[in-house]
């Protein structure tokens, strides 16, 4: 907790950011970090909960009041340690989370939550920024070997904590730089790319060895880690894209969001066209734009575009509109259905709902418009929820670039998971308790998205520290490492 009385005598204060018509020129973070005196008094608005709702909202269990209290009392090396305890990455989560702490924080019962996301990110910048963050060296090795497949967020927090428990660990990425989905899913303006290599050193001075350019399941086989690693961690990721089987769909001009994202962050990374795009340069630049999904996919798309310089940005979403605001007696403080307007929402886009495509239609091969229709969804027999068409509301959009951001359906099969032989649950996951993340092959662990679906950066890093404590206790018959 912070000031007993200070969340009466403090008003809540987000960070800024730039004006949406000057960031929209650039690739750079725009958020604007408050003073550290005036982070201290936000931290000091934490009230003094009977119970802590904020712990069971933070999937990495973060002791929030702990660190606050720690900020309002100018112990900001301290809050670092604490953090670090249970979040490997506060400056990822701090950038990219939706803050569902804020969410289940005892003043959003009257729309008013300690600013804890803010909070998070300053603490881990300024330990940065004051040296405080160093290499955590294990005490003793181990002499046991553990191969780690695929390096976003959930491989990267596995790896780092197996090597801080003394084993020699190698993270392979088929990419050739480290990062996974935060590297080339998630758009600069979000998060900039240093801070994965700044914390990439660090984990290359704890012993981790990095392997870019390598797709396991290809260039190497799964077979020969087996050989060679005592333990194996699949953190693979949730890649297959679900697709728009519509007529037309063949057309130029229709194209998955991650293809569109990943090419302009390699543009931003500096890499040549020929590099970022091999397969062909997508652009929305002097394109009406149609972004299909309603997701932090399709806003990143909707951000890319405004950048790249779009005629116009339209984002489609079948689900019906949520409310502007959510029933706090009914759901607080659970994660909330409500309208969510992201920064570039607010750069410009038209948002419609309840919006199903049926046809793309083309000239010369290449996408002109879509035809779509308005649905409803109606509670069938069953208790099933049926997408119903409301007659008469056909119509149809203009489009040039169709970007289809409507989530994933779970891990690439070829290669990686076929060599492997896990057991796949019912949604074609790779199937593995939360109790061990040990698959149905012995020495093959999963976590991650791979393991539970898509889901955010924040249960990645949960998930791969948990996997890490299975792996050492398979290997060692005990861990002191954290779940």
């Amino acid at each position: 907790m912070g000031k007993v009385t200070g969340f009466l005598e403090i008003e809540r204060q987000e960070r800024g950011t730039e004006k949406p018509e000057e960031r929209v020129h650039n690739y750079h973070e725009f958020v604007k970090p408050l003073p550290y005196g005036e982070v201290s008094q936000q931290a000091a608005r934490c009230m003094d909960c009977g119970i802590p709702f904020c712990h069971q909202g933070c999937p990495v269990n973060n002791q929030i009041p702990d660190w606050n209290n720690l900020v309002y009392r100018d112990q900001w090396r301290t809050a670092s340690e604490n953090l670090h305890t249970t979040n490997n990455f506060p400056e990822f989560t701090g950038r990219v989370c939706p803050a569902p702490c804020e969410a289940s924080c005892t003043l959003n019962i009257i729309d008013n939550p300690v600013t804890i996301k803010t909070i998070e990110c300053q603490i881990v910048d300024r330990a940065w920024d004051e040296g405080w963050i160093q290499p955590v060296m294990a005490p003793r090795k181990t002499g046991k070997t553990v191969a780690v497949v695929g390096s976003g967020p959930a491989g990267m927090a596995a790896a780092q904590q197996l090597a801080r428990a003394g084993h020699s660990v190698t993270l392979f990425e088929k990419a050739d730089r480290i990062g996974g989905l935060l590297r080339y899913g998630i758009p600069d303006f979000k998060m900039e790319k240093h801070l994965i290599d700044r914390r990439v050193r660090q984990m290359q001075a704890e012993g981790v060895a990095f392997k870019t350019g390598v797709e396991v399941g290809a260039g190497v086989s799964i077979d020969q880690l087996l050989a060679d690693y005592d333990a194996l961690v699949l953190s693979g990721g949730a890649e297959a894209p679900r697709d728009l089987p519509i007529e037309g769909r063949s057309l130029d001009g229709i194209h998955f969001a991650m293809d569109f994202l990943t090419q302009q962050n390699k543009r931003v990374a500096g890499d040549p066209e020929s590099k970022a795009a091999p397969s062909g340069t997508l652009t929305a630049k002097g394109k009406h734009v149609v972004v299909i999904g309603g997701g932090d996919t399709g806003s990143d798309c909707v951000g890319t575009s405004n950048r790249q310089g779009a005629a116009s940005v339209t984002q489609f979403e079948i689900m019906p509109q949520p409310p502007v605001k959510e029933n706090k007696m009914l759901v607080w403080p659970d994660w909330p259905m409500k309208l969510r307007t992201s920064s570039s929402h607010q750069e410009g886009c038209e948002r419609d709902w309840s919006v199903q495509t049926r046809r793309a239609i083309g000239a010369d091969g290449k996408i002109t418009a879509l035809e779509c229709m308005r649905v409803e969804w109606q509670l069938g027999d069953g208790g099933k929820m049926n997408l119903v068409d409301v007659p008469g509301s056909e119509f149809t959009l203009k489009a040039d670039l169709v970007l289809l951001a409507m989530g994933f359906v779970g891990p690439k099969k070829a290669g990686l998971v076929e060599q492997s032989g896990v057991e796949l649950d019912p949604r074609g996951n790779v199937k593995a308790p939360m109790t061990s993340y040990q698959t149905s092959k012995g020495k093959i662990f999963a976590c991650g998205d791979m393991r539970r679906g898509q889901s955010l950066v924040v249960w990645a890093i949960k998930e791969g520290r948990q996997c890490a404590r299975g792996v050492d206790e398979f290997l060692m018959g005990s861990s002191e490492l954290p779940r």
